[in-house]
């Protein structure tokens, strides 16, 4: 296929894409319908109907890609009637391209093109998750310097922080930072490095109350403040053994450090080369 063609194909699916007022991207089935090169709707609305079947079957609610809606067309003398079309999402699209007739130019180019898009959502949706995980560590860093801090200050000494830290592990896990480890496979270096992002949010909600009721009590022992931070560890590990989260069943994720260079790396390319965002 001819770049020229290319290009023009591209512009013409990207500009026939629409957001709903929240921001979502959709298609409507009336448009795609004479990008794909079909002429009549009932053909159209056998490719659709394949399309819903192969959702379906993917294990996705149709109604989440697929939403019946109206639409306003011209009939001629200045009046209008509504005629019935379909709100698609990209990964509408793709099915739908992929249950097309290969035959059709257009369908050919459709099915790449979806494809193609449907990844970079993938990867940029995993890229954001990733990035919200770098950050819950990082707060977590902050706010467990800050407990030291305060530890500190209100003591006159930290040295028994790391045993406090662990302290806390054993509430929100059920077991101790050790045993953790070595579930985990963790050698050398800290457990939360590995904690998936809910367990990141979980341990560093309990610290702030620690932070919080360790200040307004005004607790000048270690012991108390331990205490505290035991008993804020267990009433979070109680809500998310209410809402069906085990803290220690979960999985170990990627370390965290590795995550952290991976995205300074790909942020260096595209801020090189901003055009290549895939």
């Amino acid at each position: 296929m001819k770049s020229d063609i290319i290009k023009t194909l591209t512009g013409n699916f990207e500009s026939n894409s629409q957001k709903t007022k929240e921001g979502v991207e959709f298609w409507l089935a009336r448009d795609l319908q004479h990008l794909l090169d079909y002429s009549k709707w009932d053909n159209f609305q056998n490719v659709i109907s394949k399309a819903k079947t192969a959702c379906e079957l993917s294990g996705e609610e149709i109604t989440n890609h697929f939403a019946d809606v109206g639409k306003m067309v011209a009939i001629g003398s200045g009046t209008e009637k509504e005629i019935a079309d379909i709100m698609l999402t990209r990964y509408a699209c793709y099915l739908i391209a992929q249950n097309g007739d290969p035959r059709k130019e257009k369908i050919a180019f459709a099915q790449r093109y979806f494809a193609v898009q449907t990844r970079k959502a993938e990867i940029i949706e995993q890229k954001m998750l990733e990035f919200e995980r770098v950050q819950a560590r990082n707060k977590l860093k902050e706010t467990e310097k800050e407990l030291s801090q305060v530890i500190f200050e209100q003591t006159g000494g930290n040295k028994n922080f790391a045993l406090i830290r662990s302290k806390g592990d054993t509430a929100l896990f059920g077991r101790t930072t050790q045993e953790m480890k070595k579930k985990w496979d963790i050698k050398n270096k800290p457990l939360a490095d590995f904690m998936p992002t809910i367990l990141l949010k979980a341990k560093d909600f309990a610290t702030e109350i620690t932070i919080f009721n360790a200040k307004n009590k005004k607790m000048k022992t270690e012991s108390a403040i331990s205490k505290e931070h035991i008993t804020n560890n267990s009433t979070v590990r109680k809500t998310l053994l209410s809402r069906g989260i085990t803290p220690e069943n979960l999985k170990p994720e990627e370390d965290i450090n590795k995550v952290s260079r991976k995205l300074n790396s790909e942020d260096r390319k595209i801020s090189k080369n901003p055009d290549k965002l895939n």
